[in-house]
């Protein structure tokens, strides 16, 4: 499992996004400052550091700082009220590799968190099964009863999320965010668009249903 070391000293905030991470399918351990946060990074592995940058003692600059400086590529998520151009400079100059301004929503971090994971290449090779479609999630392919399936990548991608975690509702926004990035030509429509051909390219299908949430978006209910 994919592991999260979680540095955030508002211990509120610290519980919903921990809550939020562990229901993405994250193993996360949570630190109430940096010191805390370094001296965890001493006993275990970890594969994502997500920390606030104002805390006590070793602040979230710092605490990048000494992990570039070890040597370490960790990916590093910063999410700070600092809403300024010379902290988020700093920020990016000290090696991280994104910045999440609060107040956020949890699921976008969450979806986030996944995006900088993927082009990390730090998830973990694995495959589904729903019913007689396999997936393979590091050679990104699909078969259906042994034949191949037909998907682009981003049809990939977003089908494997929906099966990843099915019954969970992931709004057209959320969606976006993760498969669309930055790109401006793409909106709500567009998501529907992809759905309806996934819906078509997977009719032989018999494991699963991509269902529509009326006024949110979709989810995968295994049948």
């Amino acid at each position: 499992m994919i592991s999260i070391l979680l540095a955030e000293d508002d211990r509120a905030l610290s519980a919903l996004v921990k809550t939020y991470l562990i229901d993405g399918g994250y193993e996360v351990t949570a630190c109430f400052d940096g010191d805390e946060a370094l001296a965890a990074m001493e006993s275990k592995r970890f594969d994502m550091i997500v920390t606030d940058v104002m805390m006590p003692k070793t602040d979230g600059f710092e605490l990048a700082r000494r992990v570039r400086e070890s040597g370490s590529d960790i990916p590093i998520l910063f999410m700070t009220a600092l809403d300024d151009k010379p902290s988020k400079q700093l920020g990016y100059k000290l090696g991280i590799d994104d910045y999440v301004v609060k107040p956020f929503d949890a699921d976008l971090l969450v979806l986030r968190v996944a995006a900088i994971l993927r082009r990390a290449n730090i998830e973990k090779s694995r495959e589904l099964v729903a019913g007689n479609l396999r997936m393979n999630s590091d050679e990104h392919t699909a078969y259906v009863g042994g034949e191949e399936l037909p998907l682009t990548v981003r049809e990939f991608d977003l089908l494997f999320k929906l099966l990843f975690f099915p019954k969970r509702t992931f709004t057209r926004a959320q969606l976006m965010d993760e498969f669309w990035d930055y790109d401006s030509s793409a909106t709500s429509r567009t998501v529907d668009v992809y759905m309806a051909k996934l819906r078509e390219k997977t009719s032989a299908c018999d494991g699963f249903e991509i269902v529509t949430v009326h006024g949110l978006g979709y989810k995968a209910v295994l049948k």
